[in-house]
């Protein structure tokens, strides 16, 4: 049986394990973090297409449980008024619809899942190079010194991925998107708790959103144009220093988007990048996925849903091409397109220019009337996709 060296274990690394199960192919997991991993403290959408994907593997269950809808968006400008409303997704949210979860709660279940299954995953082991210079096999080597054999390597290392720069030392460096991304959390909001949905404001400095999970807590975001910090900055700066940079940009808007930060007892913060385009996804016996290979900027809140399809078309393609190089050129026909196409979307959404006072009224009108005409499945290329597990792949030339 052939066995799979995955190394990352937030979303792509436990959920391409699971998928390998199924193909019949034996993986372990190494994970960097002796616990957790980085950026735990967001919340993101996993959207009908993330589900599809894990319900292929029969995973979707869990995840389900430990999220909760919320599928639609009301709008509102900075001086509020009330722009629209719309379905998140575009009118096309499937079978399942978006719902929301912390990034940790979806690591512990997706660990949890894969370990209910018999699945390995090995903490505290950072990548620090690979040996290929062995027959039919590659070798992981880890900072500690210790060696790992497998029949193939698949890099889900996330958006600094030591695997994309192994299989290629000139793979392009992650691309700072201008902003601050900032979730916080408030148990006691000044705001009316209601579930299952997004109330986005187009405010006069910068977009803020929020919802409201099923114990009433408030969870939102920003986006804070700004320059790139360091994680030492990132990680001194004070949750009040958070509330004010936020609230200076937030107090002139007619919203609650100013007292919901005042409130907050938590507020956690990551640069955001994005990586338009890695040209090599594999070499040899290698091959990244998810983030490594195409990380999108937060705005279209579909990078988790395209870590889960990832790692079900390539169980698939390894399962039906047992030549590792066959199987990964078949994974890029079928992926490279998507996923660059969802890159370049959620670029285009992420604008950090301040609008003056008549571009805001342009914007809010424009916004206003696109509301009025109703929902346009514009996402429908996104959230409609389907894996179907049992149908075979297809050779690439």
């Amino acid at each position: 049986m052939t066995k799979a060296l995955i190394i990352g274990g937030g979303i792509a690394g436990p959920v391409t394990a699971m998928a390998l199960q199924k193909a019949g192919i034996d993986s372990v997991v190494y994970e960097a973090y002796r616990t957790g991993a980085d950026d735990v403290g967001a919340f993101m959408t996993i959207m009908n297409n993330g589900f599809d994907a894990l319900h292929a593997i029969d995973a979707d269950k869990p995840v389900l449980q430990a999220s909760f809808p919320a599928d639609r968006a009301l709008f509102w400008s900075g001086s509020g008024k009330q722009l629209g409303e719309a379905p998140i997704g575009g009118g096309s949210a499937g079978a399942y619809g978006p719902h929301t979860i912390k990034r940790a709660e979806l690591y512990r279940v997706l660990h949890e899942e894969a370990s209910r299954r018999g699945i390995k995953i090995e903490h505290g082991a950072r990548l620090d190079d690979v040996d290929t210079d062995l027959d039919h096999e590659v070798a992981a080597v880890f900072d500690d010194g210790t060696r790992q054999e497998g029949d193939l390597l698949i890099g889900a290392d996330g958006i600094r991925s030591a695997t994309r720069v192994l299989i290629d030392p000139e793979a392009p460096e992650p691309r700072y998107t201008g902003t601050v991304v900032l979730c916080g959390y408030a148990r006691q909001a000044p705001v009316d708790p209601v579930p299952g949905v997004y109330r986005m404001i187009y405010g006069k400095r910068v977009f803020f959103a929020y919802t409201t999970a099923p114990d009433d807590e408030t969870w939102w975001f920003v986006n804070l144009p700004r320059p790139e910090l360091s994680k030492a900055e990132l990680a001194s700066t004070s949750l009040e220093e958070w509330k004010q940079q936020a609230t200076a940009l937030l107090r002139h808007d007619r919203s609650p988007a100013a007292a919901i930060v005042e409130a907050s007892e938590q507020i956690r913060a990551s640069n955001g990048y994005d990586i338009a385009s890695t040209p090599r996804w594999h070499a040899g016996r290698m091959l990244v996925i998810g983030d490594a290979a195409h990380a999108a900027a937060p705005n279209a809140g579909h990078g988790a849903s395209m870590a889960m399809e990832d790692a079900v078309v390539l169980a698939k393609c390894l399962r039906d091409m047992p030549d590792p190089a066959t199987a990964f050129r078949a994974y890029e026909a079928l992926r490279r397109e998507r996923v660059e196409r969802l890159v370049a979307t959620s670029a285009r959404m992420g604008g950090t220019a301040t609008p003056g006072p008549i571009k805001r009224i342009i914007r809010d009108l424009a916004i206003s009337k696109r509301l009025k005409s109703g929902p346009r499945n514009t996402a429908a290329w996104l959230t409609g996709h389907h894996i179907e597990w049992d149908l075979p792949v297809a050779h690439t030339a």
